[in-house]
Formats: structure tokens, C-alpha cells, sequence
């Protein structure tokens, strides 16, 4: 049973495959040479290494980085030709119009697409895996679709103000994302005035992202939010407070009074079910997602886990280092206790096995058929995650994507048609070479079972994947090519094991 306090975990008990279990949750995994660096740092120094990330140098993403004028509003100039176009009845100019705003849609969807591209190349290429990991939590925390709000530079400024923000203060979100023109137009906080309020933003600031639903919260509050955030719109790409718009009038809201957005943020931050709720949210993501509710000692570690993010007054660094010291993060009961959920599969794929990643927009398609479509999550409510992710047919495209991952193989394609870039595996196993190039069988049948599942595997799983190499030969070298391509094979066996799809 594992234990309820937040006591970190013994020095010596951080051995190799507590720092796998380290690298696959606070990131998407590592190669065994980069195993190997992690435990050799000791429990302290290999968290700190992780969370300090900013002390770590990478590519920076500027504003410039995608096109902001694509779907800007039109001039001044021009909704005055609209105007007289309209009052002279000018078709020809009216279609002239209508051409160009559909042109930009069009554009705007291609650069959505590059965007899906851009973030997933990051996901796999970046020396600070747990800045991008809780980007992409924060993204299905605060879910904001493109579908919706058709403006992909807004989709991108909300990706960098979660990534900015990682492993900040969570006020600082809270308060960002009411100011956000992403969010404020998926929830149509922009219609949001004080002859009519629009309850949906001030609905989902407490019910999805602070509270948690039902949580403290009545229906009359979430009317009397609703006239605190009147006003709060955008114009372009920035936000902007229309006085005229807002309800000045004192509201009352969770027993306290407001009268701005900023101030309905503040009550909320003061309530004990955020530290809670936000807590449980990151148990389930870093820790165990399993059906059902946390058990007794599970739920003991959320509530002081929620203790000291108040404490901490909302901060995410010490929360986060506390959770990767803990006994209770390492205790077996919490590893393998994760469903993958698709973009940690193929990235964890990726930079795990060191495979290359072959087409990113083939990676992108294969994430939407499994259910994950970066930028596109389904509602305001973001992905179910856990076992929502797992069904017949999402089973059959993860096991395609590990073997497109691996071959190059395509599931629609001819067994010769291959993207042409060759795997080398071989760095997987290279480290069971005693000396004189001949590996024991049973030895990395053992060592890849554990390394891709997370666990000390069952013999009777070694004992089949040993006869299927002695079967293709009976032995492995690291001097032979016939031993890279049987490697390929044992991890093609591997990834369709039910459970590879844990981590």
C-alpha cells in the first residue's frame, strides 16, 4: 500500500528504474544513456535538473513565430468601402471581399496546421520536457478549440502564455486566462455585456478550471460572475476592457463582494477547494489515473499535496518538487498506472526508443485517430483522458503508429514502401555487452520488457519473446545487422502488448 505523506523517497532507493519512472512522468521518457545520467545525479540533484529548467538553454519561440495579421479586423478603410459597396449595391467589391476574408480562413487553417507540427516537433526535440508536458496539461485544463474561435495566432499566444507560466504561479493563469482572447472567444465572453451578460466564461473559470464541478459554487454566483467579466473582450490580438460594456454595480459572489474580473479571481483563489482540485488534477496527471476515486491513502496525499500549494500561495515549482521527491510517487502501486494518452505515446516513443520521427504531419493525423488532436481538444472540458483513450479502434492506430515508428511502415501502404529512414536499436541493448559483442538473449528480452513496460515483466513474457529469437536465429551480437532487425521486431512484439500503452 503506498504511503499517504509527502516524505520523500530514500537516496539509495533512486536507482535506474526510479529515474525512468521520473523521466517518462515529468517528461516523455529518455534513452538508457539518459536513464543512466538521471540516476547518477541522485533523487535531489536529477529533480532539480528537471524543474529548474530555465537554466537550461532552448530554441525560443518569439512572437514572430507565426503570422499575427491573417485574420486581423479589417481597417478602417476598408469597412468604409464595405459600407459604400453595400449602399451602392457593388456586388463585384462585395465578392472582392468575401474572396479575400476566405483566402485568409484558408491561410489561417494552414498555418493551424504548421502550428500542430511546430508543437510536436518541440515536444520530442526539447532539452526542458517538463516545460512542454505541462503546456500541453495546461492546454486540456483551460481547453480552448480552433474550431471555435477560427484565429490561430490567438491559439498560439494561449499556448506560450501556458508555457511561459509552466511552472509559475497558478494566479497568474487564472488571472491570464480571463484576459486571454483565445478563451474569451470560445466562451463568448466578447458578447459579455452588462445589458446581457454571457454567464459561459464565468460558468467554466469555476466549474473546470478552479473549483472543480459543484464545488462551493451556486448558480446565482455564476450570474454575479458573469457581471463581473462584463467588458472583457479583445480587439485583434490584445485584450481590451470596455468600460462602457461592464456592470460597475457591487456583485456578490462565494459570500464575498466584487466588482471587476480580476476581483471574481481573487475570491475564487481564496477558496481551499482550488489548492484541492487543481492538486487532484495533477495527481491524475503525473501520478495515477485509474478508475474510480483515489483510495484512502491516496486521497491523504492530494489533501496535503493541496495544503502546501497554499502555502506555497498557489506556487507550481515546490508543489512539482515535492510530488517527484516523494515515496509515494515512486511506490509500485503508482508506476505502469498511467494511460498513455496519444501525444505521450509517440513522443515518448520517439525520444525513449530513439526512433526517427518520420513524417510529424503523419504523427499528427495518427494522434487525431486515436483522439488527440493538438490545438483541436473536443469541448471546454478537454480530453477525458484514463480510459477514454483506449477502445478497439484507437487500439489498432497506436499499434500502427509504434510499427510506422520503428519500420517506416505504413498501414496503407505496400510492406517495400517505406519513408527510407533506417533505425538503429541497437543503443537499447548495447549496454548488456560484456565485452566480446555476444548479448545474453534472455538478459535483453528482460531488459526491453522493463524498459518499454515499466515493470519487472512476467516470465512467462520472456520465455516467448526468447523463443521467438531463437527461433530467427537463436542469438544477439552487436556485431551483426540481423541483430538490429530482430531488436525491431522484439520492440514491434513489445509495443502491442496491452500494456505498453501504460506508463
Amino acid at each position: 500500500m503506498p504511503t499517504s505523506s509527502l516524505r520523500p523517497l530514500k537516496p539509495p532507493a533512486f536507482d535506474y528504474w526510479a529515474a525512468q519512472h521520473l523521466l517518462n512522468r515529468a517528461g516523455f521518457g529518455g534513452t538508457p544513456a539518459q536513464v543512466r545520467a538521471l540516476a547518477d545525479l541522485g533523487l535531489d540533484a536529477a529533480v532539480d535538473h528537471i524543474i529548474d529548467y530555465r537554466e537550461i538553454p532552448t530554441d525560443p519561440v518569439t512572437p514572430d513565430a507565426f503570422d499575427g495579421e491573417i485574420m486581423r479586423p479589417p481597417t478602417e478603410r476598408e469597412q468604409v468601402a464595405m459600407r459604400q459597396a453595400r449602399r451602392n449595391g457593388d456586388e463585384a467589391a462585395i465578392e472582392q471581399a468575401r474572396r479575400e476574408q476566405q483566402a485568409r480562413q484558408r491561410a489561417d487553417r494552414r498555418q493551424i496546421a504548421e502550428m500542430q507540427t511546430w508543437w510536436l516537433r518541440r515536444l520530442v526535440e526539447t532539452p526542458r520536457p517538463l516545460e512542454e508536458k505541462l503546456t500541453l496539461f495546461w492546454h486540456g485544463h483551460f481547453a480552448t478549440g480552433y474550431r471555435t474561435i477560427e484565429n490561430s495566432y490567438h491559439m498560439f499566444l494561449q499556448n506560450q502564455m501556458f508555457r511561459h507560466h509552466a511552472t509559475g504561479s497558478f494566479k497568474d493563469l487564472a488571472f491570464g486566462i480571463i484576459r486571454d482572447p483565445a478563451m474569451i472567444r470560445y466562451l463568448n465572453n466578447n458578447q459579455n455585456r452588462r445589458e446581457r451578460p454571457n454567464e459561459n466564461l464565468a460558468r467554466e473559470l469555476m466549474e473546470l478550471f478552479t473549483l472543480g464541478e459543484g464545488h462551493a459554487y451556486t448558480e446565482r454566483d455564476i450570474k454575479e460572475g458573469a457581471r463581473a467579466l462584463t467588458g472583457y473582450t479583445y480587439v485583434h490580438n490584445d485584450f481590451v476592457f470596455r468600460e462602457e460594456q461592464h456592470d460597475p454595480e457591487p456583485k456578490r459572489i462565494l459570500g464575498r463582494v466584487a466588482s471587476s474580473g480580476e476581483d471574481f479571481v481573487s475570491i475564487i483563489l481564496g477558496r481551499p477547494e482550488v489548492s484541492q482540485f487543481i492538486s487532484w488534477k495533477l495527481y491524475r496527471y503525473f501520478v495515477n489515473d485509474m478508475p474510480g476515486d483515489p483510495d484512502r491513502d491516496s486521497q491523504q496525499f492530494i489533501l496535503q499535496l493541496a495544503k502546501l500549494f497554499r502555502q506555497k500561495d498557489y506556487e507550481l515549482r515546490p508543489l512539482l518538487r515535492t510530488l517527484f521527491k516523494s515515496e509515494h510517487f515512486y511506490d509500485d502501486a503508482n508506476r505502469a498506472s498511467l494511460i498513455k494518452n496519444p501525444i505521450q505515446l509517440i513522443v515518448q516513443a520517439v525520444r525513449s526508443l530513439h526512433t526517427p520521427t518520420r513524417s510529424l504531419a503523419g504523427l499528427i493525423s495518427a494522434g487525431d485517430l486515436m483522439g488527440q488532436d493538438l490545438f483541436f481538444p473536443p469541448s471546454v472540458k478537454g480530453w477525458d483522458g484514463g480510459r477514454a483513450w483506449i477502445n478497439t479502434s484507437t487500439m489498432f492506430v497506436r499499434q500502427n503508429a509504434l510499427v510506422y515508428l520503428l519500420t517506416g511502415q505504413r498501414p496503407d501502404a505496400y510492406p517495400w514502401q517505406t519513408d527510407g529512414a533506417t533505425y538503429d536499436a541497437m543503443h537499447l541493448i548495447e549496454h548488456l555487452d560484456p565485452g566480446d559483442g555476444e548479448i545474453d538473449v534472455t538478459a535483453a528480452v528482460t531488459y526491453l520488457l522493463r524498459f518499454n513496460l515499466g515493470f519487472e515483466p512476467d516470465p512467462s513474457r520472456v520465455r516467448t519473446l526468447v523463443q521467438f529469437v531463437q527461433a530467427h536465429g537463436g542469438r544477439l551480437s552487436t556485431r551483426t545487422r540481423q541483430t538490429n532487425d530482430l531488436v525491431i521486431a522484439l520492440l514491434s512484439l513489445i509495443t502491442a502488448m496491452p500494456e505498453y500503452q501504460l506508463c
